[in-house]
């Protein structure tokens, strides 16, 4: 039977508001984040309350179609067919694969391939679908406000969130960025970004520092009542937005779907799960479906050498005061895990005070501890993580096994997941012959030419974009459209500013004439 989920804060007791509204927020007005207010079951798809027969009949269903399911468990005031026209919207022609998410098994491990989109990584997964949910939640609700979409980015998140809402009626969006802290790829991919409705905007920092100028603005009332006078309303299309998770969800059913229909397991084996993880929204979606009742036994929460949440896995303090690495993985480029919020509100016992007063702390010094009975509560995490020469070596282990390139990415996830086997095998603790590891592959190795080819020691002339033809002889796999049509792209957006002008900036943009 189908619940009815609605939506409350992190960080207070208020009133809990509907998925549409919860979704045109973006972020709480008490700077909270939206979480559900109970955890519906995949085995309410079935009028039985069967988890077997329901995940037997989501085997038989296309993405599209099991998107729209799993979804329709969290967002329950949208109608099957909202979602439908939503879906069928979101993935179409965008996608070169008509599976969408392709499972591929290479090296005894299961790569989950989530850069098929238009951007060629997995943020085109939630994105694609984001602005035709805000559309119809708009509607929903009888809101006649344009809504200014404000975002920052570590790399994908940006030029993803700028093609989903490039030139939608109604909408602006804003994206800020590290101005060096991408690569050449993913930056070329968002300053060339054509559309009268959409800003993009290096700053002189990191991506905290664009992360939390973001949500200084998205929680400011001052501000709100700004846009408020003019027509407007602010939301985000970062993962702090519910409407950017649910949609995640769908992929790890997908997956598991995917191992049942090639019979690898059988419906109700467990499966572990990699994760490349920054923001923590990736594997916070994986922890949502396991408790809708995916049958997954660990969630492996891979790191780069910012390792801040293995840190916190494995010691139980978060604690974000320490040195920032620019890395080869640079959307993992993070000291200040935004959904993470999410589970600690759950383990703190749905406690929004606890959660705040955990939250202020690392506000306000940079770190907070978890207590013996929190951390108890996690037992379903793993941690481990991949320095500069790990994931170098493992983009060329993996390619001197089986043939396949991989991005920095994707390899700190195979690392990761590696590593966790070999432990577990040798303690018995986690993996058999029944629960193969799925890797979360976020990412198209094209979007990372330079890195990919440095790794397997391959020298490639010129730039990232010329590397690419080197890279497609050596996968096999043609060049992506979305790096061969950068080749000629014009840079249209070339402002760069400090944290302390991301507020100016944003007011500038707003008062044109177009919003």
């Amino acid at each position: 039977m189908k619940r009815n989920i609605l939506y409350k804060s992190t960080r207070s007791s208020t009133d809990p508001v509907t998925a549409s509204e919860a979704l045109l927020r973006g972020l709480a007005p008490d700077g909270g984040l939206y979480v559900p207010t109970e955890m519906p079951l995949l085995s309410d798809l079935d009028d039985g309350g069967d988890l077997t027969a329901a995940l037997e009949k989501l085997c038989e269903m296309d993405y599209r179609s099991l998107a729209v399911s799993v979804m329709g468990l969290l967002l329950t005031d949208f109608g099957e067919e909202e979602l439908r026209e939503c879906a069928d919207k979101a993935y179409g022609s965008g996608f070169d694969d008509e599976q969408i998410a392709p499972l591929v098994k290479k090296d005894g491990m299961y790569y989950l391939e989530l850069f098929h989109g238009r951007t060629i990584a997995f943020k085109d997964m939630a994105l694609s679908i984001l602005p035709h949910l805000m559309t119809a939640a708009s509607r929903k609700l009888g809101n006649k406000k344009d809504i200014v979409i404000l975002t920052a980015t570590s790399g994908d998140t940006g030029k993803a969130a700028l093609a989903a809402f490039a030139d939608v009626p109604g909408t602006k969006i804003i994206v800020f960025y590290p101005k060096y802290g991408v690569s050449p790829v993913q930056e070329r991919q968002m300053v060339t970004q054509r559309g009268s409705n959409v800003r993009v905007i290096g700053i002189t920092g990191n991506f905290d520092d664009a992360q939390s100028g973001v949500k200084e603005m998205l929680s400011d009332s001052t501000l709100a009542g700004e846009l408020d006078a003019t027509g407007c309303r602010f939301s985000s299309a970062n993962s702090i937005n519910i409407g950017r998770l649910v949609p995640q969800i769908a992929y790890y059913v997908w997956a598991y779907t995917r191992l049942v229909k090639s019979g690898a397991i059988t419906v109700g084996r467990p499966i572990n799960v990699a994760v490349p993880t920054g923001n923590f929204g990736n594997i916070l979606a994986c922890y949502y479906a396991k408790k809708m009742g995916l049958p997954v036994k660990k969630l492996i929460c891979a790191s780069n050498k910012n390792k801040v949440l293995y840190d916190f896995f494995t010691t139980g303090a978060y604690d974000r005061n320490r040195e920032f690495y620019v890395t080869s993985s640079p959307s993992m480029d993070i000291l200040v895990s935004s959904n993470l919020e999410r589970l600690i509100y759950e383990i703190a016992g749905c406690d929004p005070e606890k959660c705040r007063l955990l939250m202020r702390s690392l506000a306000e010094s940079g770190r907070y501890e978890l207590t013996e009975e929190m951390r108890e509560k996690l037992s379903c995490f793993e941690a481990e993580y991949a320095d500069e020469d790990d994931t170098a070596a493992e983009i060329a282990r993996v390619f001197s096994k089986a043939g396949y390139v991989i991005d920095p990415h994707t390899a700190v996830a195979s690392c990761a997941a590696r590593l966790f086997k070999e432990r577990s095998e040798d303690m018995a603790c986690g993996v058999t012959s029944d629960s193969p590891i799925v890797v979360v592959s976020t990412a198209s190795p094209f979007k990372f030419t330079g890195t990919v080819l440095g790794a397997l020691s391959r020298e490639s002339a010129g730039d990232d974009l010329e590397a690419a033809e080197t890279l497609a002889r050596l996968s096999g796999r043609p060049i992506p459209r979305a790096v061969s049509e950068l080749k000629d792209a014009q840079i249209l957006h070339d402002t760069v500013c400090g944290k302390d002008e991301m507020r100016r900036q944003v007011t500038d943009f707003l008062k044109k004439p177009t919003c």
